[in-house]
């Protein structure tokens, strides 16, 4: 399952936030898992992710992925690496039409950004930790200095964990006005015992408007809320635990 976002139909540009149907993985990684250190076998994730790469007209080999980390180191990306050997980084950044960035996610909000005017297209993972701690700028200022313009680029926040779904603890909200203020209002619609719910999707975009980015559009898909089309850790934690699945976003100019 591929789905595109109206904002980044642009000319030169190729994108797909993967969902988990149309892989070859079995049980609960069925079936489009890319996470090589989910506990599938590697091959099935190298076939899923070769799958998810052809639909976007790129070879296995082209794809990069790096080991995500929940910081906000953002990496400009010249030549693709080993699966095996991948830099740690949480966003991407690259002028090379000839290579496919991609982020994998199970609740966290995968962001693809273009400005194809400069040619400079990037892939972010955005958790709570990487936005609160600017991840998303950190990959503004890297496509920045690639050339590109933040009031003409365009971003779009991937399938993450809803606020519906995202009930957390009153220290979590504390903790996260603490260190930002202005996230007040992303805390949202209390739920059971009156503890608040987070706006991931919101807070992604509102930090990414505040860097500047000049169109900035969300998929509203909530990965713990449809669990055919989704792999979702916060899921699969109330569920009891276990193994879990990611899923891909990715973006690369046209070759």
């Amino acid at each position: 399952m591929r789905l595109e976002a109206a904002a980044l139909a642009l000319p030169g540009v190729r994108h797909g936030f993967f969902g988990r149907p149309g892989g070859v993985s079995e049980g609960v990684f069925a079936s489009l898992n890319v996470g090589l250190r989910s506990g599938d076998e590697r091959a099935r994730v190298l076939e899923n992710r070769r799958r998810a790469a052809a639909a976007l007209g790129s070879p296995l080999e082209r794809l990069c992925i790096a080991r995500q980390v929940h910081g906000t180191v953002c990496l400009a990306v010249e030549e693709p690496w080993p699966p095996e050997r991948p830099p740690e980084a949480d966003a991407l950044v690259t002028t090379r039409p000839d290579l496919l960035l991609g982020v994998t996610s199970a609740d966290c909000a995968p962001v693809l950004l273009a400005d194809v005017e400069a040619g400079v297209v990037a892939a972010v993972h955005a958790g709570w930790r990487g936005a609160l701690a600017g991840v998303l700028e950190a990959a503004v200022r890297g496509m920045l200095a690639a050339g590109a313009d933040p009031g003409r680029t365009v971003a779009v926040v991937g399938p993450c964990i809803g606020r519906r779904s995202y009930e957390v603890g009153p220290e979590f909200r504390a903790a996260f006005l603490e260190r930002d203020p202005e996230s007040e209002p992303f805390f949202v619609e209390p739920g059971e015992g009156g503890r608040p719910r987070f706006d991931l999707e919101g807070y992604c975009c509102a930090r990414l408007a505040r860097a500047g980015i000049g169109r900035v559009q969300a998929t509203g898909r909530d990965t713990a809320a449809e669990p055919s089309l989704f792999f979702s850790f916060r899921r699969t934690t109330l569920a009891g635990g276990g193994p879990f699945g990611l899923q891909l976003s990715a973006i690369g100019l046209a070759p």
